[in-house]
């Protein structure tokens, strides 16, 4: 049962520059309860976590936690404030057991010995990522999952009486999340305070024992756990007028007449120790790629764009004159209009320094250079200012650093980069990570005209359900390689869990199942 109020704040406002982030947003969270913030993009979800975490102090209005007035980062950290941030915050080149105790106490000299860390650390981080971790390994060299882990361990090894996560598991399979789960529930249990930004409308319903839904900088509502549904939320989401359906949009055309593939992979191996496979992928064709982490649908995609190389066996593209081309690396890929929107959108894929619209025209100013090389931003704007519109990208001015936008807004000018390069394939690597119902929907609706209109998508997720009522066809994949290929009917839940756990088909693993320690 949740107890005394241990965060409180009143009448709180922050603006950068023309944009308000928050206005007059008032808050309460207690003791012993997971209290979900909710909203779409830029409703101040981020910001608010960062003011409770010390990072941004308010224009106007009080943050108290624990009774005590917070104005920095050091302060928050003295009252036992922990934040997982959206960003995976690391020093790629130390190690996983640096990053770990990095900034904590006693980290040099009077603190605990290594071997003291590596034990204390050793087995959290087991418990969390599933099995073993060398912490004297390279962080950088960890998949994006593990790197997720790290940071989330660092906070839990600082024994925190307040832990924020903001959008911390988008980088998490179903089982890590209930791993996760499982950590959040103890600590809950414990008697702390667990603030949960996520768009992850399911984990809400499994752990939040509250929600508090912002909209435009405001908060428009205080849910109970018993409240806390799919549609309840987003009717509280969405603006006054606007109709957000909770249902997945109608599925596209199953019944287009064969065409020659655009893709095709003969005899592909993800790795020396995975079994070979054959690929194609048609013009006007959505292919979904499941599988739990690191079973080789990311790697699987990395080849796709040209980004690795396979182990052995080769990518092809149909040109439209009908020759074919192997696809060997990045040259060839932007050769034959393959453009690639990855969910880790700090290491690959925005351009921190530059403005909202250099960060989207980059791929155009190589294509269409003007006359002597001059780049013709008049047709850079029109097509930003297209995208932008049809994305429904929140920001102030374009000509704004593209780190002023919300982390949802930044991943859709990566979107909005990937459709205006006129591909002819998009690869999508966990686009929708961190972003709200309201940009999965905007997206769903991009992906649908750009295949109807005969372009190519691959579409990995770690969300089941972005698949539904948008793929042809779900390849899952099991031990680095194409375990099964659901179409039709069979793109469901239960069929998808289970060929993603390696399970013959019609053997179904329960979802709640996968939950339950989180209750």
């Amino acid at each position: 049962m949740a107890g005394t109020v241990s965060i409180r704040l009143q009448t709180v406002s922050k603006r950068f520059g023309e944009t308000r982030a928050l206005t007059d947003c008032t808050f309460e969270a207690c003791k012993g309860e997971v209290h979900a913030i909710v909203g779409e993009n830029g409703s101040g979800k981020s910001t608010l976590a960062k003011i409770i975490s010390g990072v941004l102090v308010p224009d106007g209005g009080l943050c108290e936690v624990l009774g005590s007035v917070i104005t920095t980062p050091r302060q928050a950290r003295d009252r036992g404030v922990a934040t997982i941030f959206q960003e995976v915050l690391i020093a790629e080149e130390a190690s996983v057991l640096d990053n770990l105790y990095v900034g904590s106490e006693g980290l040099v000299g009077t603190g605990k010995s290594r071997a003291e860390r590596l034990r204390e650390a050793g087995a959290i981080m087991t418990r969390c990522v599933g099995h073993a971790v060398d912490l004297n390994d390279r962080a950088g060299d960890l998949p994006l999952s593990v790197r997720q882990w790290i940071v989330i361990v660092r906070a839990i090894l600082r024994e925190p009486e307040v832990l924020i996560f903001d959008e911390s598991s988008a980088a998490l399979d179903l089982e890590a999340t209930k791993r996760l789960f499982t950590e959040i529930a103890r600590l809950r249990d414990a008697g702390k305070t667990i603030l949960l930004v996520t768009h992850r409308i399911a984990e809400l319903v499994s752990i939040a024992d509250r929600a508090t839904i912002l909209r435009d900088g405001k908060a428009v509502g205080v849910l109970a756990r018993e409240e806390i549904t799919e549609a309840r939320l987003l009717e509280m989401m969405t603006q006054a007028g606007r109709v957000l359906s909770a249902a997945p949009i109608m599925r596209l055309d199953e019944n287009r007449a064969a065409k020659a593939p655009i893709l095709t992979c003969k005899g592909l191996r993800t790795s020396d120790d995975a079994q070979p496979f054959d690929f194609s992928l048609q013009p006007g064709e959505v292919v979904g790629l499941a599988g739990l982490d690191g079973q080789g649908q990311e790697r699987f995609a990395r080849i796709l764009a040209g980004i690795v190389k396979p182990s052995s066996g080769k990518v092809s593209c149909r040109k439209a004159d009908g020759r074919t081309e192997a696809i060997d690396g990045l040259e060839a890929a932007w050769r034959n209009h393959i453009s690639w929107v990855s969910g880790d959108r700090k290491r690959e894929g925005i351009f921190p320094l530059l403005s909202i619209l250099d960060n989207f025209a980059l791929g155009i100013y190589r294509r269409e250079l003007g006359p002597l090389g001059k780049i013709n931003a008049r047709r850079a704007r029109s097509l930003f200012d297209e995208e932008a519109r049809r994305l429904s990208i929140r920001m102030g001015s374009s000509g704004n650093r593209i780190t002023s936008l919300s982390g949802g807004n930044q991943q859709k000018v990566l979107i909005a980069r990937a459709f205006a390069d006129t591909p002819s394939v998009i690869v999508f690597n966990d686009p929708a990570r961190g972003v709200d119902i309201g940009t999965k929907r905007d997206l769903y609706r991009e992906l649908q005209r750009f295949a109807e209109s005969g372009g190519a998508v691959v579409y990995l997720s770690s969300e089941i359900e972005e698949f539904m009522g948008l793929a042809h066809r779900v390849d899952v994949f099991v031990k680095g390689t194409l375990f099964r290929s659901l179409t039709g009917a069979d793109i469901e839940e239960r069929e998808i869990l289970g060929a993603m756990f390696g399970q013959p088909r019609g053997a179904h693993v329960e979802l709640e199942a996968m939950r339950e320690d989180a209750q």
